[in-house]
């Protein structure tokens, strides 16, 4: 696998404020990759300065085959997370001027502009003023635009955190037909998203990051296992399981029950458990609540998922 991009110590200052602090990692060429983080964590000043929208205070940009802080942004097509637009232009006009600004001739960027319309979806609204297009249609004209010159790498800012969910489900089928044509990096603080795109994940935590590596290796080097459950709503039954949970993480505590389970939480009218010995821990869920007659809606084992592994990298 050809690494397409390095990051190498990269550090951005405003002032006395460190955004980014000597951050490292590298794209591989043709995965796609998530910068995840909480607000504040320094992911868009990140994608900032690798798309060459910001200077860095410090450190190195190593694109394959140009030198260290050589020029690359003709490498890049970039969708800002809130995309501008002449609204009074057509998307059809739109798409041309990128592609002239892109350094096209006139006739190859029209060419090239029907081409990318079609790609997106907007055949059928490429003649229609952009005021007139859904924050959705317009998410897939900046995709467009940034497509233009046939970036290596394809660099997106919280592409779909705007969006309604017909608009979200609309650009990300997209990313996911993008994705088997060049390298993504995107943005996001939705999860989800990033498990469903993504081939390779950095989780960052107050400019510096956390966490980095394949997806599926990190899933196999911290999956742990999980089991659901939800009762009755009723008063009985809500007051056992809070009793329950109390218990659990008592001996938690004192280690009498911590080869059975690692966390207890309770939620409402189920708690969710964190789990060592899966078929010990529900045969000593399941005798509690039989001796005690609690009604269950469901008991489910499960695994934890990348937003759990989040909330415990930024949280520490």
């Amino acid at each position: 696998m050809t690494t397409l991009l390095q990051v190498m110590g990269l550090s951005k200052s405003f002032g006395a404020v460190n955004a980014v602090n000597g951050i490292h990692f590298s794209i591989t060429e043709g995965h796609c990759a998530a910068l995840l983080g909480p607000n504040g964590a320094g992911k868009t000043t990140t994608i900032r300065m690798i798309a060459g929208l910001l200077r860095q205070t410090a450190g190195q940009l190593i694109f394959e085959g140009k030198e260290p802080g050589g020029k690359h942004r003709e490498l890049i097509g970039y969708l800002p997370q809130t995309p501008s637009f002449y609204n009074w232009m057509t998307g059809l006009e739109f798409v041309v001027y990128a592609g002239r600004l892109s350094g096209l001739s006139s006739a190859a960027a029209r060419k090239n502009a029907l081409a990318l319309v079609e790609r997106v979806g907007l055949a059928g609204a490429a003649k229609r003023r952009i005021g007139s297009y859904s924050g959705g249609m317009k998410q897939r004209l900046g995709l467009a635009q940034a497509l233009t010159h046939q970036p290596k790498l394809l660099i997106l800012d919280e592409p779909v955190s705007a969006l309604d969910p017909l608009g979200r489900r609309e650009v990300l089928e997209l990313l996911h037909e993008l994705k088997q044509e060049t390298t993504i990096l995107f943005s996001t603080h939705v999860l989800h998203d990033a498990e469903e795109l993504c081939d390779d994940v950095i989780i960052m935590r107050s400019g510096q990051v956390a966490l980095q590596g394949p997806l599926e290796e990190i899933r196999r080097k911290h999956r742990k296992l999980t089991m659901e459950l939800q009762i009755e709503n009723d008063a009985a039954s809500r007051e056992w399981l809070s009793s329950y949970i109390h218990n659990v993480q008592q001996e938690i505590d004192s280690s009498n029950l911590s080869c059975l389970f690692e966390a207890a939480e309770q939620h409402q009218v189920g708690a969710r458990f964190t789990v060592k010995d899966s078929d010990a821990a529900r045969r000593h869920l399941v005798e509690a609540l039989a001796r005690h007659q609690v009604k269950v809606t469901k008991l489910e084992l499960g695994h934890s998922s990348l937003e759990d592994l989040f909330m415990e990298v930024v949280s520490t």
